[in-house]
């Protein structure tokens, strides 16, 4: 997908357009849902980081993308983040390892960023279809995962976010809309199917509490912490170094 091609999807996540607000109002909601199993409640801090949340609101972290748009504070890449190091309580890492060229480079600056004690959260595609945002370059396994992330940082959670009937309401949907030879056409049956097909996805919540469900995982995650240490005692300042790309909240 062509980077204006990108802005313009985030752009139209927040847009007050007329033709944009309808767009959301008739949108199907998603084919999936989230593991209720997994916990989500370790502690933020006064600094934590997310990463490739454009197009969105954040609350509470330090929302790093590609792109200057509404809702993104630093322009950077994650190969290369403009912080010091321990810098952040918890960084979120929702959906972004498989379109970066180097996902290795990414763990490194996530190790390098976090402070000790704190907590990084991995969430990745599994049996997921190919998506462009700006490319997309691979697939996780839990255990792919384990290996990326290495003997750094210890492994508190792992599983699968959501399940197998995602995967498979995801992959009808987009097998339909390649049976049809126009646009109009293809925008009426996701619209249509997603609807018809969502209350579906609710049969992932008993299917995730089996252990055969990762066979067809739709997206798998990891807790990691990364071990504390002694610290010298640091002055509260916003972690951007001088000479990071910020962008206004409008």
């Amino acid at each position: 997908m062509e980077t204006t091609s990108l802005k313009t999807v985030y752009e139209r996540r927040s847009s007050g357009r007329w033709k944009d607000r309808l767009r959301r109002m008739i949108e199907p909601p998603p084919p999936l849902v989230m593991n209720p199993g997994e916990k989500k409640d370790y502690p933020l801090g006064r600094w934590n980081l997310y990463l490739g949340g454009a197009g969105a609101r954040v609350e509470g972290y330090v929302n790093v993308d590609l792109f200057p748009m509404a809702g993104v504070d630093v322009v950077a890449d994650a190969e290369r983040l403009p912080f010091r190091a321990d810098a952040f309580q918890r960084v979120e890492c929702d959906a972004v390892l498989e379109h970066v060229r180097r996902p290795e480079a990414v763990m490194g600056e996530i190790e390098r960023v976090l402070a000790p004690g704190g907590y990084a959260h991995l969430v990745t595609p599994f049996c997921h279809p190919f998506h462009e945002y700006p490319r997309d370059y691979r697939r996780f396994t839990p255990d792919g995962l384990k290996e990326l992330a290495g003997d750094r940082l210890d492994v508190v959670a792992e599983g699968w976010r959501t399940g197998p009937t995602a995967t498979l309401l995801v992959f009808t949907i987009e097998y339909v809309k390649l049976l049809l030879p126009w646009r109009a056409w293809r925008i009426a049956a996701h619209g249509v199917l997603g609807w018809l097909l969502f209350p579906l996805r609710y049969l992932d919540v008993p299917l995730m509490r089996r252990k055969g469900a990762g066979v067809m995982g739709n997206h798998c995650y990891l807790w990691l912490r990364k071990p504390e240490e002694e610290l010298e005692e640091r002055a509260a300042a916003p972690p951007a170094l001088e000479g990071a790309s910020t962008t206004a909240k409008t």
